[in-house]
């Protein structure tokens, strides 16, 4: 897996389906274990663009802070987004998250493709609405498939769940929105090991 996710890797830094890479610093491509969960949010933040790694920001703390009170391990997940280069506006001196359109997010869909190939995850989770109408179904809604076992691109089992960054944002209801994430995620790992005893 390692070499085949490196090539891809290699060949993603020099992007250039759309024109999100112009005003990117780099490409940043999926990190982590083969063959268990992969997490699949929307893009790389601001932190994220400047590390040149997934899920390292606000957002991405905020999740590996719950994939261990979910008792998920480290070495069981991929992290990775639908989109690897940073949408952004200028706001003063700071780059504010700018949603991708859907043409660009088709675009970076290639490259989410061939790690979902080369990684071979036992179940996908979708974080937020792009991962999971890239995913899942364009016309898709969170809110109306949390909970519910999917598949995904060649049969792979899948979940859907909001975006950290949702829990962030989500202010006198941040309390209900984390216990949420939480619990798909507990879900998502009383799936995986469900899965990964029958495969023994």
């Amino acid at each position: 897996m390692a070499a085949t996710v490196a090539r891809i890797r290699r060949e993603a830094a020099d992007c250039r389906r759309c024109p999100l890479w112009e005003h990117a610093t780099q490409t940043v491509f999926g990190e982590g274990a083969d063959g268990g969960l992969v997490l699949v949010g929307e893009q790389p933040g601001d932190v994220e663009d400047e590390t040149g790694r997934p899920f390292v920001g606000p957002a991405g703390r905020l999740l590996r802070e719950l994939l261990a009170e979910a008792g998920i391990p480290e070495e069981q997940i991929y992290l990775t987004n639908a989109v690897k280069h940073f949408k952004w506006r200028p706001k003063g001196k700071r780059r504010i998250h700018d949603k991708p359109s859907w043409s660009e997010i088709r675009a970076c869909s290639h490259w989410l493709e061939l790690e979902l190939a080369a990684v071979e995850p036992e179940l996908v989770l979708c974080l937020g609405g792009t991962a999971t109408q890239l995913l899942v179904d364009r016309d898709a809604r969170v809110s109306t498939l949390r909970g519910r076992a999917l598949e995904v691109a060649d049969g792979i089992p899948a979940l859907v769940s909001i975006h950290p960054s949702a829990v962030l944002r989500a202010g006198q209801d941040r309390a209900a929105r984390r216990a949420e994430l939480l619990e798909d995620l507990e879900l998502a790992r009383d799936m995986l090991a469900g899965q990964l005893q029958a495969g023994r």
